[in-house]
């Protein structure tokens, strides 16, 4: 599929309901289990996702334009929800979430980027130069990837209950 932005828009919709759907009504043995000590659980994706929502994706399509590449991105903390949504439901976490994600839909929307501010570029501070659809086009497929890891997270706590099937079961070797 080449990239189109109102395709975008439709996963980045979606992806706050398609969590609250999954993981809302599960208990914390699930929501709260990591495969290792450097691994996240669904809930630490949640709060990251939150927190990539207030300080990432709009933040950074500000400054593309407004300010172009004349100033970097500030650099996005990957690890800022472990103290941010500490002691927080992971209920309250997920309609922030969507919350965030709504509002941010809405900003990008009122923005009315014409399609030639597409290939606008700014300065990410590991990356160098990205434009405004490369931005949002890793926007979704940030998303993506994290509900890929939820997914696994989510199957490998079966690893060793589904036996033999084990040797069916792809997404255990992942």
């Amino acid at each position: 599929m080449e990239y189109q932005p109102e395709h975008a828009i439709e996963i980045l919709r979606q992806t706050p309901a398609t969590l609250s759907a999954w993981l809302g009504d599960l208990t914390d043995p699930w929501t709260h289990y990591s495969t290792d000590a450097d691994a996240w659980s669904p809930y630490d994706v949640i709060g990251h996702l939150i927190h990539g929502e207030e300080t990432d994706w709009i933040p950074r399509a500000v400054i593309i334009l407004q300010e172009g590449q004349s100033r970097a991105f500030e650099p996005f903390n990957r690890f800022a929800q472990f103290e941010q949504s500490k002691d927080q439901s992971l209920g309250s976490l997920l309609e922030k979430f969507a919350q965030l994600r709504q509002q941010n839909l809405v900003t990008l929307k009122q923005m009315n980027i014409a399609s030639e501010q597409w290939a606008l570029r700014g300065t990410h501070p590991e990356l160098g130069s990205v434009t405004l659809g490369q931005l949002v086009a890793a926007w979704v497929v940030h998303d993506l990837d994290h509900i890929r890891q939820i997914v696994v997270t989510l199957a490998k706590q079966y690893t060793e209950a589904v036996g033999p099937w084990r040797a069916y079961l792809a997404i255990l070797e992942q």
